[in-house]
């Protein structure tokens, strides 16, 4: 598979960021109160919770630390020996992020939008593995810097090369970024508000989108590369 271009795999990166941000505000208001993504966040929760002896609390820090760590873990294997950029076996890992974002989508439906303690551990715990998934994936993009789930650094680096070179555009990947974090939690919440039962579905279409974006322009790029022409040149074997 070849790559998609760099200012494409820019744009899908700020997709992602989108889905990553309507999945988090759906765990912070819905589950626990635990992030998907933020694991600074979710470790201040944690501390929190050690120092109160708040059980439930804890558990729902397991679930979002672990969930992320194992989505790393999982997602970092069979990436391990490719080169950065799209190819085969990162198209793999990103389906497998949009199969779990669907699978909880289909876990909020089933519960209504209304889950229980257990249920929503569950789910944050599935959001958490996508999340780490889809972290192993942008740092894999072959955009050095990208954050997709994780936007502090991003923020910093903006701000640092702005004050350093007054003169200097800023980072627009950064900002698209930014911006698609902050969209996906504005349009997460005002479908939590609306149509609360479907507020997943938005975070798991803008995920199967970009894999099915990716495919399509990988796949037509193989397709535009001209055959050698002792491909098609018979054999002069006996």
């Amino acid at each position: 598979m070849h790559a998609p271009s760099r200012q494409t795999t820019a744009g899908l990166l700020v997709v992602l960021a989108a889905a990553s941000g309507c999945l988090d505000v759906i765990c912070l208001t819905r589950l626990n109160g635990y992030f998907a993504s933020v694991i600074t966040g979710n470790l201040v929760q944690f501390g929190h919770a050690i120092a109160t002896a708040n059980a439930r609390s804890l558990a729902g820090a397991v679930a979002a630390v672990g969930g992320y760590a194992l989505g790393v873990a999982g997602a970092t294997l069979p990436l391990r020996h490719g080169g950065p950029g799209w190819n085969r076996r990162t198209a793999v890992v990103a389906a497998a992020e949009a199969v779990l974002l669907l699978g909880f989508t289909a876990g909020w439906l089933g519960c209504a939008a209304r889950p229980g303690y257990a249920a929503g551990l569950v789910l944050l715990g599935v959001a958490s593995v996508a999340s780490g998934m889809q972290s192993v994936i942008t740092i894999g993009a072959g955009i050095r810097g990208a954050s997709t789930t994780y936007l502090t650094g991003s923020l910093t680096n903006m701000v640092r090369r702005r004050v350093l070179d007054p003169h200097r555009f800023a980072d627009v990947g950064g900002l698209g970024r930014l911006a698609g974090l902050v969209g996906g939690a504005v349009l997460g919440t005002v479908v939590l508000r609306l149509a609360p039962t479907w507020a997943p579905a938005l975070a798991a279409a803008l995920a199967v989108a970009v894999v099915a974006v990716a495919v399509g322009l990988t796949r037509r790029a193989v397709a535009a590369v001209p055959q050698s022409p002792d491909r098609d040149r018979p054999s002069s074997r006996p």
